[in-house]
């Protein structure tokens, strides 16, 4: 199973950086999914890391079909190293064919984390916290709440878990909160966190809903997406 997810894993990846209109920019939404530095990365591709940063930031003219094939199996190689984090990560959701573009980031923690590291880490306020104490986080999936709720069906949804569903969903670009707690209940969900990014103020049924589920609730203050993701990837395990 593991041999087959990586291969359409590569695929996939590889798929992305080809078809999109900025190559580069795909290419470091992978490198940063995986969590490789692009110090790392280049190392282990024999290239220095200002070569890298070039192709990132669309200063060199977009790589080709060998250089694509040695990023992808680069990160795969390095990710197998780390204990195939990502790859495990991932293998749930290929039996359907989910956006990536929906998943911003998704993670396996090597150790157990607890919900006030995160809600911390995160600039987070905990809103509910039903035994907050006895929930441990073995991951996180970061979801584009907009694309998610568009579309995605049930079964999509149940593939956001990743590897353990001992984890916390963490939707971006929320407005007020509600669409992606009303999605969490009609949809079955039952996450060991969700953490909402974006309102000002909470919906009061958004947290009702995570009372009635008791599901551990909190609304991260961080200043973009690009911070809280930085900040999730970060977290000391």
């Amino acid at each position: 199973m593991v041999d087959d997810s990586k291969e359409k894993l590569a695929k996939r990846m590889a798929g992305e950086i080809v078809l999109s209109g900025e190559p580069g920019k795909t290419m470091k939404k992978w490198r940063e999914i995986f969590g490789i530095t692009q110090t790392d990365l280049a190392s282990y591709l024999k290239i220095s890391s200002s070569v890298l940063s070039d192709y990132e930031g669309g200063r060199r003219k977009s790589p080709g079909a060998g250089t694509i094939k040695k990023f992808v199996e680069g990160l795969i190689h390095i990710d197998e190293a780390n204990g195939e984090q990502v790859i495990h990560a991932f293998s749930r959701m290929f039996t359907t064919e989910l956006s990536t573009d929906i998943i911003m980031d998704i993670r396996e923690f090597s150790l157990p984390v607890d919900i006030e590291t995160i809600a911390k880490a995160v600039w987070g306020e905990i809103l509910t916290a039903p035994r907050v104490s006895e929930h441990m986080i073995y991951g996180y999936t970061v979801i584009d709440s907009i694309k998610a709720i568009l579309e995605m069906d049930s079964e999509d949804f149940l593939k956001l878990y990743g590897w353990t569903t001992e984890r916390a969903l963490v939707f971006t670009k929320v407005t007020y909160g509600r669409s992606p707690m009303v999605a969490i209940k009609v949809k079955g969900l039952k996450p060991s966190l969700v953490v909402l990014h974006g309102p000002e103020i909470m919906d009061p049924v958004a947290i009702k809903i995570a009372e009635i589920e008791k599901i551990p609730l909190v609304h991260s203050k961080a200043e973009s997406v690009d911070l809280l993701l930085k900040a999730l990837r970060n977290i000391k395990v």
